[in-house]
């Protein structure tokens, strides 16, 4: 008899109902393959929504957390521990940036890089005491925070959960000369994801990013780059603003940095950003623990190879060439870089879920978003074999 109908019941029983998981219940995983508790394995074509960019259970990033587990767990940031140096400098040698403020999930390091915006245009560009505004981007994805749903543009995710925060002027993603426009003397930043990956991996036009570059530093305006999707290796390059020859004053960064093992996020920017924080103002309990330094240590270390970043541009042109090749053939667009791609099918065959079901029949295990879009992100240990077997399946799905 299956386990998987009983355990599928067991999960929603006593669970609030904010997510509506695919019917299938994991037991067990390794680098881009998972197995569910009646023995069947799937493809991970999802990797954690980037948060398993080195795939399942990493040898060096395991090796790592057994050794720290085995020592130290957690101090809180009232002292100073012997894995939070080698992590704050390594990683602010990989971002290009003076100082890191380690944090725990992706909202909070979204969450702390408001604040230290609006600490920093008070203090440092003079805004107006109270009036600091930040301009965001149509079909954002930053977190689920009341602050940040405050912004949204999703209705599921902002809906019910007001009043909401001020200080946020929403334009087209995209469209610079809106951008530009919306900036006034109390903006203190510009916080965009360089590709929107909720909102199905949309890429913005060619120049877009470079122009966002120019008018914040003409305007004295923070660019901030929300890259916990899109970073360390995920389109091909440590990060996606690099293959647009941008560098922005902060990047936030989380779930690939904790390899899929422990919640780790940060925010990266130099002392003349991040250096307006003085002791007691922002925090977190488990922000910076040993556990998670220990293991983001050695992604950072992972990634300083710039082994994984050539993986995701080699492998995503054979992913995208392979997804290229079922346009008309029930999909109707393509996005991406690299191991990441946005699919959107042919409304008139089937929903992104109903698809999502039907490659899981098929072993391949992917999610959707926003009605016929799916979304593909597999681990970047993934292989040319087995990106084949995706489209294969995916082609059997789009045929009938």
């Amino acid at each position: 008899m299956l386990r998987t109908p009983s355990a599928v019941r067991d999960a929603e029983r006593h669970t609030a109902h904010n997510y509506h998981p695919l019917p299938v219940v994991i037991s067990s995983a390794e680098g881009a393959w998972l197995t569910d508790v009646d023995g069947r394995r799937y493809l991970d074509c999802l990797a954690g929504y980037s948060a398993l960019n080195f795939g399942h259970r990493h040898p060096k990033l395991i090796e790592a957390a057994h050794t720290q587990l085995d020592r130290l767990t957690l101090t809180s940031r009232a002292f100073i521990h012997d894995q939070f140096a080698d992590f704050c400098r390594e990683l602010a040698a990989l971002c290009g940036k003076d100082l890191v403020l380690p944090m725990n999930t992706g909202a909070e390091a979204v969450e702390t890089g408001i604040k230290v915006a609006r600490k920093w245009g008070y203090q440092v560009k003079g805004v107006t005491p109270g009036q600091a505004n930040i301009v965001v981007a149509e079909g954002n994805f930053h977190g689920r925070t009341t602050t940040i749903v405050s912004f949204s543009t999703d209705e599921d995710a902002r809906a019910d959960f007001g009043p909401y925060t001020p200080g946020f002027t929403v334009v087209p993603y995209g469209d610079l000369a809106a951008l530009t426009a919306a900036i006034d003397e109390n903006t203190v930043a510009v916080l965009l994801e360089p590709i929107q990956g909720e909102q199905g991996v949309v890429v913005p036009p060619e120049g877009y990013l470079p122009g966002v570059r120019e008018v914040c530093t003409e305007r004295n305006v923070l660019f901030i780059a929300d890259e916990i999707q899109s970073g360390l290796g995920r389109t091909g390059a440590t990060f996606a603003c690099e293959q647009e020859g941008v560098v922005p004053d902060m990047y936030l960064l989380g779930k690939a940095l904790g390899g899929g093992i422990v919640p780790v996020s940060a925010v990266a920017a130099n002392a003349d950003v991040l250096g307006v924080l003085k002791p007691g103002q922002h925090g977190s309990t488990f922000g910076g623990n040993p556990l998670a330094c220990a293991v983001a240590t050695e992604v950072v270390r992972l990634l300083a190879t710039g082994e994984f970043q050539r993986r995701s541009a080699e492998l995503g042109e054979r992913l995208h060439a392979g997804l290229r090749g079922l346009v008309g053939k029930g999909l109707v667009a393509v996005r991406g870089r690299g191991l990441w791609a946005g699919l959107d099918i042919d409304p008139a065959l089937m929903t992104g879920r109903e698809a999502c079901e039907r490659l899981m029949e098929r072993g391949v295990l992917a999610k959707d978003t926003h009605g016929s879009t799916i979304r593909l992100a597999p681990p970047l240990v993934i292989t040319e074999e087995e990106i084949d077997h995706a489209v294969a399946q995916l082609a059997a799905v789009l045929a009938g």
